[in-house]
């Protein structure tokens, strides 16, 4: 059965790959960009592909996307939140405007979208939200603490909705990316911080050489993750989270057992401040 997908930021990398495997596949694709016209020149045209304006972080081009949407496939089943970019540099290093803009943009920005999509698979009583988050979202190292802190934030939100939504037969997912060969280590993609305070500055170089040396390095190759999406979609009970790479799911089971052996460690001191 043919279904229509609604992409964000769908111009370039995982966002991209994903387009084009959902459209190999015969569905309809909704892809949505900031600059549309990039997203036509790297997917050429198909019958079935809308490409649309959308910053996630304005609610009108949210609703108008959305809405193109319905006029043109008559609803959406599948909404990808891919827009996104990562602020990396430590805290003390980053300014506050630059904090806000990662939450509005990876935070508020997918909550933007999928206010404006869930209406339409509520009336059908169907649907499926799928969420990117990233492995960071479950381990921030230093240098990551901004970054990871706005995939926490997008992590604890997509649980709670799919709890929310599965009454109403709506399926919700997580999808927690490892390192994937994209542009996302680019400087169009990840900022560092703003200041240079002395006491980070070894262990701040130092974190953003290691990146710049891994940049189109990485293990994960992102035209095989639109498959992985499409065998998701299919389960009835899908799954809340799903580490996306070898590295992803390494780290996954390394903070799960962290965390299970240091509640076991102090189960007793837990337990202590029971009345």
């Amino acid at each position: 059965m043919t279904q229509t997908w609604f992409i964000t930021g769908a111009n370039r990398g995982l966002g991209l790959e994903i387009a084009r495997s959902i459209l190999a596949a015969g569905h309809n694709v909704v892809a949505t960009a900031r600059k549309p016209d990039a997203i036509e020149v790297a997917l050429g045209e198909h019958s079935n592909l809308l490409a649309v304006k959308l910053d996630v972080t304005n609610l009108d081009d949210a609703s108008e996307a959305v809405a193109a949407a319905e006029t043109r496939f008559g609803g959406i089943d599948v909404l990808v939140n891919n827009a996104g970019y990562g602020q990396l540099g430590w805290f003390e290093n980053t300014s506050d405007e630059k904090i806000r803009a990662q939450f509005e943009t990876n935070v508020f920005g997918a909550m933007h979208v999928t206010r404006a999509v869930l209406p339409l698979m509520r009336k059908k009583r169907l649907g499926h939200v799928f969420t990117i988050s990233s492995v960071a979202g479950i381990f921030a190292p230093a240098g990551g603490s901004i970054y990871s802190a706005s995939k926490f934030a997008v992590e604890g939100w997509m649980e709670g909705l799919t709890e929310e939504l599965k009454p109403l037969g709506i399926k919700a997912t997580i999808i927690e990316p490892g390192f994937f060969k994209t542009d996302f280590l680019d400087a169009s993609s990840v900022i560092y911080g703003d200041y240079d305070i002395a006491d980070y500055s070894e262990a701040a170089r130092a974190f953003e050489e290691w990146h710049h040396n891994m940049n189109h390095q990485q293990v994960g190759d992102p035209a095989k993750l639109g498959a992985v999406l499409m065998e998701l979609n299919k389960i009835d009970n899908p799954l809340v989270r799903f580490a996306a790479g070898s590295d992803a799911s390494g780290i996954v089971l390394k903070k799960a057992e962290s965390i299970r052996a240091d509640a076991e460690h102090f189960k007793a001191l837990s337990a202590s401040t029971d009345g």
